[in-house]
């Protein structure tokens, strides 16, 4: 608690780690789609799926818990919580393994792959593994030594690369030689792990805290709820390509349809110190004003960071597809640019003002709605067209529809001008300045007849976006380059 860094630069570490995690993931993406056939690719696709699915109930919301239960104790009863916590997804990650070894074939059946009985089984001591590290990230972030955390997920992020793709590439091995580097990988995890949680507890004497198990659960139970109905919306994709189009094109969908990671490490960023200050806010005079202030400029700075990368990227998905994967997966990127249609409503850092408002019941209860619904609306697709793209495009209308929803009610709540929460036509500026430099470029360099590999022609294409956007910058009135700095300002401020 000594570390007296502030909130953003917190949450620029917390970030960090997750962005590098982010990096190395897609490291691993492009060796395994290059040295995999694609049905041995889409089958470890989906072991890592079904294991990212089910974690939300193993888990119980447990790993959050430690963000809220630690700072109302001291260090002592704080070694209580820890231990009562870790104890429990210890045994929620003992049950997790159990589940899907003897469910292998039940999961399998359903997904029609029946490859993945040998590789759920064989994943299966990982979640035993990897479920009692979850706990790291809010205890280190409660301290204020979330550049522990960076270092910690940076270095076993690396630790997984090597371990489940060197062995690939040295031996030639397929899908099963990588799961065996996951739980080689899980294994020097799970020890670090623990290690790094006993140092701020060493030599401090343990009190019994005032908190017991039912009162972690009670907080933890509703979290899980909510993560759950998440998740059932990401898995009904997945649930849908793996089952009615096979492992391949379960491949090119997990590859295509994801959005741009350094978005997200924005909108967290942003996130974590807005909630508390919308809380603050709310029980003021003229609070109302401070909230749709720091909005407005929050919704400026981000669009004008995040969009013009945005309408970039739709312009050279299926390029980035190839330099990332190979002419194997072309088609990913259809999925790609459904994904980050995505990224346009990212900035909208809804959940945040909900959770000050303490609106967490209609905000639940929407994502509820929204699962009864994708989940009917994609088995009426699949009926009727047997299109994988319309299974992505319908998760994806959803989405924006639920954030409209979301501001609509969020205005009605405050009684301010639903425009003030969300402004067209700044966002419609931006959008179009991009769209005037990258057309352009993409016409060009398309039909030049250079010649160019892929690579080369994205790379300049990028320069030339650029340099282009921030000279013509005045015309449209904004300044991209001086937010950038600011950004970078308040990451470095302490």
């Amino acid at each position: 608690m000594q570390n007296k860094t502030t909130n953003t630069l917190q949450a620029f570490w917390v970030g960090s780690g997750q962005l590098s995690a982010f990096g190395i993931s897609i490291i691993s993406t492009m060796i395994f789609s290059r040295y995999f056939e694609k049905a041995d690719y889409g089958t470890y696709r989906q072991v890592i799926y079904i294991y990212q699915a089910f974690l939300v109930v193993f888990s119980v919301g447990l790993p959050r818990a430690f963000s809220y239960f630690l700072p109302q104790q001291d260090m002592n009863q704080g070694k209580d919580i820890v231990f009562k916590i870790s104890k429990i997804l210890f045994l929620t990650g003992f049950a997790f393994s159990i589940f899907l070894y003897f469910g292998a074939s039940i999961i399998a059946s359903a997904l029609k792959n029946p490859e993945l009985v040998t590789g759920i089984k064989l994943f299966s001591p990982v979640p035993m593994l990897l479920l009692p590290t979850l706990g790291i990230e809010g205890i280190f972030a409660t301290l204020r030594k979330a550049h522990i955390l960076a270092a910690y997920n940076i270095s076993t992020r690396i630790l997984m690369l090597m371990a489940v793709t060197l062995p690939v590439i040295l031996l030639g091995g397929d899908y099963k030689t990588a799961i065996y580097g996951w739980i080689v990988s899980s294994f020097l995890t799970f020890l670090l792990a623990l290690y790094l949680i006993g140092i701020p507890y060493r030599n401090i004497e343990t009190t019994k805290s005032t908190y017991s198990f039912k009162d972690i659960f009670a907080y933890t139970l509703p979290i899980m709820q909510a993560s759950l109905y998440g998740i059932a919306l990401k898995f009904a994709n997945q649930f849908y390509i793996s089952r009615y189009f096979g492992p391949e094109e379960f491949a090119e969908y997990s590859n295509g349809f994801i959005e741009i990671p350094f978005v997200m490490m924005i909108t967290g960023a942003a996130s974590t110190v807005l909630t508390p200050m919308y809380a603050k806010s709310l029980h003021q005079k003229n609070g109302i004003k401070v909230i749709t202030d720091s909005w407005k400029n929050v919704l400026l700075k981000s669009a004008l960071i995040i969009y013009p990368m945005v309408v970039f990227f739709m312009f050279y998905a299926k390029e980035i597809m190839l330099v990332l994967y190979g002419d194997k997966y072309l088609a990913s990127g259809l999925y790609f640019n459904i994904a980050i249609v995505m990224n346009f409503f990212d900035i909208i850092i809804i959940g945040s003002l909900l959770f000050a408002m303490g609106e967490t019941k209609f905000y639940a209860k929407l994502f509820l709605i929204s699962v009864v619904i994708l989940w009917g609306v994609d088995f009426i697709l699949v009926k009727l067209f047997m299109n994988p793209y319309l299974i992505a495009i319908s998760f994806v209308v959803l989405r924006v529809f639920r954030t409209f929803i979301f501001l609509s009610f969020i205005a009605k709540k405050l009684e301010i001008n639903f425009y003030e929460l969300f402004p067209l036509r700044t966002f419609a500026r931006i959008i179009g300045h991009a769209l005037a430099v990258v057309l352009p470029i993409k016409v060009i360099v398309t039909y030049s007849g250079l010649n160019l590999s892929v690579l080369l022609e994205l790379i300049m294409s990028c320069i030339f976006f650029v340099i282009i956007l921030l000279l013509s910058q005045k015309v449209v009135g904004f300044n991209y380059l001086l937010t950038a700095k600011e950004l970078v300002g308040a990451l470095k401020k302490k």
